[in-house]
């Protein structure tokens, strides 16, 4: 068997998960995970997520010994909306979910492959979209940034801006939950310094409020959708 050639490992080629990881202020290195996304018949997003992330992380478990493996999905009503095949899909979900709320969901699982022992977190947020306008849709679509998006934008968008008033975990829209992986990353015995939630703020130009609540693992956290 060949040694291990990391101690913690991001199974994602993901650019916003690489950018995300770099704030917890350890070493690690990246690879990407080979697996079927399918969703599985009456699977709900919950589910999908949390079987997914766990899937990518296992799957590399020969190039690591702690391997984080995370999985997002932008749920309207129940109903999971993935990347958008084209334009025309972008622009539907883009003006389906105009002015209202949906869910995202963000799954992370920490597996140590020495142990073989999961660590798991789901975080839920609610997200409102504010009313932008038709031209304004098209203007975004044109820059190619809706393609590779799970509901067919990003949060963090400079100029779309398609979010308003969101209260939760900017970083777990994005895709990776930092203070969920800190909290489970120290569970495992790794540490990740205090400094992790200023720094995920100041990255993000975002005032979050319900860190402390998330690193503690309160268990009033389940009513803001953390789990």
């Amino acid at each position: 068997m060949d040694k291990k050639q990391s101690s913690l490992l991001l199974a994602s080629q993901s650019p916003r998960r690489r950018e995300l990881i770099s704030l917890l202020g350890v070493d690690f290195e990246v690879s990407s995970a080979d697996v079927d996304e399918s969703l599985l018949p009456n699977e709900s997003p919950a589910k999908y997520v949390s079987r997914l992330a766990e899937v990518k992380a296992r799957a590399l478990a020969e190039k690591g010994n702690l391997i984080i493996g995370s999985d997002t999905s932008v749920a309207d009503a129940g109903e999971i909306l993935g990347k958008p095949r084209d334009k025309h899909e972008a622009e539907m979900m883009l003006k389906k979910l105009r002015g209202l709320t949906h869910q995202v969901y963000t799954a992370i699982a920490l597996y140590d492959s020495e142990s073989d022992q999961v660590f798991s977190a789901l975080s839920i947020s609610n997200v409102p979209m504010r009313n932008y306008s038709d031209a304004e849709i098209k203007s975004y679509i044109a820059t190619g940034d809706p393609m590779d998006k799970a509901g067919g934008y990003a949060i963090q968008h400079p100029d779309f801006h398609p979010v308003e008033n969101f209260s939760g975990c900017f970083a777990s829209v994005m895709g990776l939950p930092l203070c969920h992986l800190t909290r489970m990353l120290r569970e495992a015995g790794e540490p990740v310094d205090a400094e992790m939630p200023q720094r995920c703020q100041t990255a993000l130009n975002y005032a979050c409020d319900i860190s402390d609540t998330i690193l503690r693992g309160d268990d009033s956290a389940k009513d803001i959708g953390i789990k």
